[in-house]
């Protein structure tokens, strides 16, 4: 078999495999950046040279068939063997290359992973970088990631997890907001006084809950609201307009409590945190650029997470000239006696 047709049997088994994953011969051409018309004869070419039927086609489904099912095992054991052999030679010979596709919420994505790509690239310029920035749930293995970042309350997964920083949530709105519709206390009163809430939603979500810390441990809160919007800074712009109440991590919105311009709410049962991670697929954890990458955005985060505020950290004096700092209270949602907060504690 010669290098050609080596090169074009793994271009029709790595076709095969996203197919086999996505369940659509269209959705993986889109995948592969080529046309559904290649992605089928890439499947036909390689049922010929097997001589069974991998999927089963109508005009509506595209099913695995038995012989497909236990031919992705074996192709995607062949797949990782290339992908791990061609890491090593380029650890061995320093020169990490290739392309990274990676996934991250939009307020993560835009003030942090965004500005950081350029500089990946200026250290290593052989890597490539396809950014995909979404509030809505991500299937790693489904749409084809190396990684994603991750900001909400983990779950059991077989993915690689690891987790940057801790970051504290908080329940806020605008002072017109308040001025019009009251203060509530608590999670009760956001559903006792019907409370304008703003909902992040997007196809696939689950039903929705705010889940609040209470004396009796974290409970769930069926809120309402008559706005909702798959785009986190969406709502953040609806509740700087006055239109509801919007829980977001508090980094996301440090400037906006400084300011005045959102207020914290229902400060005697706030958000239970979130953490903020990085999941990768495990057979993606040998590969260099994955590694280089996860690194450099892990540190360029928690630099930017941990760096000082100058309104927060600003020193008092007393008569002695001794420092002062306003210390943090358990209930300030805000933190440090300011309305920036403090920074997520890194793990």
């Amino acid at each position: 078999m010669g290098s050609r047709t080596i090169m074009a049997y793994v271009r029709n088994l790595r076709m095969f495999v996203r197919v086999y994953e996505l369940g659509s011969m269209s959705a993986a051409a889109r995948d592969q950046r080529t046309s559904p018309a290649v992605a089928s004869a890439r499947i036909a070419d390689l049922e010929r040279h097997l001589g069974v039927r991998l999927f089963n086609r109508t005009t509506r489904t595209l099913k695995p068939t038995e012989n497909g099912t236990l031919f992705y095992k074996g192709a995607c054991r062949i797949l990782d063997a290339i992908a791990e052999a061609e890491a090593a030679v380029a650890t061995a010979g320093r020169l990490p290359r290739g392309t990274l596709f990676v996934a991250a919420p939009l307020g993560i994505g835009r003030r942090f992973i965004a500005p950081a790509v350029p500089l990946f690239k200026d250290a290593y310029p052989e890597i490539d970088v396809r950014l995909r920035l979404s509030d809505r749930q991500i299937d790693i293995t489904a749409e084809g990631l190396d990684m994603a970042f991750h900001l909400g309350l983990l779950e059991d997964s077989t993915l690689k997890v690891r987790v940057i920083a801790d970051c504290p949530r908080v329940l806020c709105a605008a002072p017109g907001y308040i001025a019009r519709r009251g203060m509530p206390a608590d999670g009760i009163a956001l559903l006792r006084e019907r409370h304008d809430c703003l909902l992040l939603r997007f196809p696939g979500a689950r039903e929705f809950r705010w889940t609040l810390q209470t004396p009796d441990g974290p409970r769930r809160f069926a809120v309402t609201g008559p706005f909702e919007s798959d785009d986190g800074d969406v709502l953040t712009a609806w509740a700087l307009a006055g239109r509801g109440i919007v829980m977001k991590p508090e980094f996301e919105i440090a400037e906006h409590l400084a300011s005045g311009a959102l207020v914290p709410v229902a400060t005697d049962t706030p958000p239970v945190p979130v953490q903020l991670a990085c999941l990768t697929q495990h057979r993606r954890l040998k590969d260099p650029k994955v590694q280089l990458f996860t690194d450099f955005m892990i540190a360029h985060i928690k630099g930017h997470l941990a760096a000082p505020d100058p309104d927060r950290d600003r020193q008092r004096t007393d008569e002695s000239g001794r420092a002062l700092r306003t210390p943090a209270r358990a209930d300030d949602p805000a933190g440090a006696g300011t309305a920036a907060g403090p920074a997520p504690r890194p793990r």
